[in-house]
């Protein structure tokens, strides 16, 4: 369910109920770009059966799914549009377009291609557990992560949230694992990490399917390189790649855990939604406090006057 997991704190309690958040959601809900429109962005069902609900709540955890869709117009075909545009203006009148004419001509040209472009969707999953004030958002890029959270603000009167902090930078973290050659307890450190240097050279030494306790690891440490990305499992349970950032990306549940949960059976829905739900997020809320705890613990936000 999480391929990627970008941690907040939440700065004050969850209040809200899932009556109200529903409510708050429905305006937002998405609607699929019209023929001229660049862009759409809003709540689908994080089921997947339409006309279900937008908050779903398991056991506790609420579930919220945010959809962007983006018409894909390459700039080059606007541009070729538009020249034929602008030559035909020359050659019928005689004058050759100004810088203003020409920049409507391109407008123009991008608007009446719209309706023929090719759209691309992505959706971010929205994880809340409000005993822990945590939110996580299975986000691989800041920007997304940040229009998410425009989202909810618009949606949820004082809403506010946090990037979790902790007290070691998770490159010194990173660096002191692979310099002693021994993960903190309960992780594992596995055949996946990339070291960058902090000079003006910025140089990158990436290892891919490769031991990382050696000896030319610990030497580009010595040298000044530091970890930007390393791969993990945490507890033969969970994979993942954390970053610089205190992301996780390539998060992964370890079939172990499917074995072991099989005897959560599904409610007789097809989609298997609670359980995968249930695994998830048992598992990253056992996870995400080992994490913060082998960096040091985290640095608690500090509440809104």
């Amino acid at each position: 369910m999480f391929k990627n997991v970008m941690m907040y704190r939440m700065l004050s309690p969850w209040t809200v109920t899932a009556a109200q958040l529903e409510a708050a959601l429905e305006p937002a809900r998405y609607v699929e770009c019209a023929g001229s429109q660049e862009k759409a962005v809003g709540w689908v069902e994080p089921r997947g059966q339409a006309n279900a609900a937008l908050v779903e709540v398991v056991g506790g955890q609420w579930i919220l799914k945010l959809m962007v869709e983006t018409k894909v117009l390459p700039a080059s075909v606007v541009k070729r549009r538009a020249q034929e545009q602008l030559a035909q203006i020359e050659a019928t009148t005689g004058r050759k377009p100004g810088k203003k004419e020409a920049r409507e001509v391109l407008d123009d040209a991008r608007m009446s291609l719209l309706p023929m472009a090719f759209t691309k969707q992505g959706a971010t999953v929205v994880w809340i557990d409000p005993q822990a004030m945590l939110l996580v958002l299975d986000a691989g890029s800041q920007g997304r992560a940040d229009e998410v959270m425009s989202c909810l603000v618009n949606a949820i009167e004082g809403f506010a949230v946090q990037l979790i902090n902790t007290q070691m930078s998770p490159a010194a973290a990173m660096a002191q694992w692979l310099a002693a050659k021994e993960a903190p307890p309960g992780f594992t450190v596995d055949r996946e990490c990339e070291l960058k240097a902090a000079d003006e050279s910025k140089a990158v030494v990436r290892y891919t399917r490769h031991a990382l306790d050696t000896d030319e690891v610990t030497e580009h440490i010595a040298m000044g390189k530091m970890p930007t990305r390393l791969a993990m499992t945490w507890n033969d349970h969970v994979s993942f790649v954390l970053t610089e950032a205190l992301q996780l990306k390539k998060v992964a549940v370890l079939d172990v855990v499917f074995e072991a949960a099989s005897a959560l059976a599904s409610d007789g829905r097809d989609d298997n939604f609670d359980a995968d739900v249930a695994i998830a997020t048992g598992e990253l809320q056992k996870l995400i406090p080992d994490l913060l705890e082998a960096l040091g613990s985290e640095v608690l936000p500090i509440p809104p006057a």
